[in-house]
């Protein structure tokens, strides 16, 4: 079919599934450091709604030397992610969506390589940050970890089908990603999940241009011809700023600000028409007025034992709201992980029909359902549903 997506709830047709083949470690360095800088050194009951795990683990220093560098992943965890990925894929082509696949990461490539850094490189898993799909348009987006910088060419077979019936198909500036091109002041001043971990000090590069865009397509909230982006750092209102300028009067650009680190597909997803589901009441204060009038779904705190166990040396990335991240099928369908009854239920009593799906590792892996996926064909169209 002809590429076509421009919201989160019509009927889906086609879809992307991420790859997890061949994935061994997570780079603790200034781009990762940076991207999931929210979470804190220990539990914080008085601010549960946006409690984040430890990133430095075992009580050590964020920046202490064991903990910069590769940190392995075990391999039990990438199997059985492989597992629940496949079982992704059988529940939507269940639902008669068709399934397509990126490339998988080869096990012979270890790094990313360019003239001003060095990373471990990751499979295309969370493939919704990359790549912006805005009606007949893939906009790949400047990444903002560097492990990340090469993803999206591992779509590239994909990508290559829908410019063939008729896609438009765009890349952003691609930025150089020394230290300097970072913008620091979200990490060093936010108090979003408590006490952040420090960052260093940037290192001078013989490349270095200064801020630069950098921007993930998870930021964007599509409703039909409007757009609601979250904006936290200099280097996503840059990345604002080009879209603006490049999609004219094609979309409505809303700008929201920190209302999250960077994804806004963590705090709140729009399930059908009228219907937001919010990580909290207070998230839906920060979103467009147009929106406050929507119905919103708060999302239930979620239970200790909905996750597995983790060691000290496990790294553990997201907030246990990441089942928030779900997946609508259609108005009225949506996947959730089944190891989420709370939610489940939630949104059975709001009239949706829920698709139970395992997914066991996403606070190792860092997405949801919404983050693993992609929609390419959708059935809605461009119309205005903010009027």
């Amino acid at each position: 079919m002809m590429l076509n997506s421009f919201d989160e709830w019509s009927t889906l047709k086609e879809a992307v599934v991420g790859s997890a083949a061949n994935y061994a470690s997570h780079e603790r360095e200034l781009s990762f450091d940076l991207f999931f800088h929210d979470n804190i050194a220990g539990d914080n009951a008085s601010r549960s709604e946006w409690y984040y795990p430890r990133l430095a683990v075992g009580g050590g220093p964020a920046d202490g030397g064991e903990r910069r560098g590769r940190v392995p992943i075990k391999q039990r965890y990438v199997d059985e992610l492989v597992e629940d990925l496949e079982g992704i894929v059988a529940a939507l082509t269940e639902l008669s969506v068709t399934v397509h696949r990126p490339m998988d990461l080869d096990a012979g490539t270890s790094e990313v390589r360019t003239p001003a850094w060095s990373a471990s490189v990751v499979p295309p898993l969370n493939i919704r940050d990359n790549t912006l799909i805005l009606g007949d348009e893939i906009i790949e987006t400047p990444p903002m970890i560097r492990s990340r910088y090469f993803e999206t060419q591992l779509l590239t077979r994909v990508f290559q089908r829908y410019f063939e019936r008729g896609a438009r198909w765009t890349v952003m500036p691609r930025p150089l990603m020394t230290d300097a091109s970072f913008d620091l002041t979200y990490a060093r001043e936010s108090t979003v999940g408590g006490p952040t971990e420090p960052i260093g000090t940037p290192v001078p590069s013989p490349y270095d241009v200064g801020i630069e865009m950098m921007f993930d397509g998870a930021q964007v909230l599509r409703l039909g011809r409007d757009l609601v982006v979250n904006i936290s750092t200099a280097h996503h209102a840059l990345a604002c700023d080009w879209l603006e300028r490049h999609l004219g009067d094609r979309f409505r650009v809303h700008r929201v600000h920190r209302l999250s680190d960077s994804h806004i597909d963590s705090m709140v997803l729009a399930l059908r028409p009228g219907t937001l589901l919010v990580r909290s009441e207070a998230v839906a204060g920060k979103l467009p007025e147009v929106l406050r009038s929507w119905d919103r779904i708060v999302a239930p705190t979620p239970e200790s034992n909905n996750f597995p166990h983790y060691e000290d040396e496990d790294l553990v990335l997201t907030s246990p709201f990441i089942d928030l991240n779900v997946l609508s099928v259609s108005p009225d369908t949506v996947l959730v992980n089944e190891a989420c009854p709370e939610l489940m239920r939630t949104l059975e009593k709001h009239a949706f029909t829920v698709v139970p799906v395992r997914h066991r590792h996403r606070r190792l892996f860092g997405g949801g359902f919404h983050c693993f996926t992609l929609d390419t064909v959708r059935e809605g169209g461009p119309e205005d549903y903010l009027a």
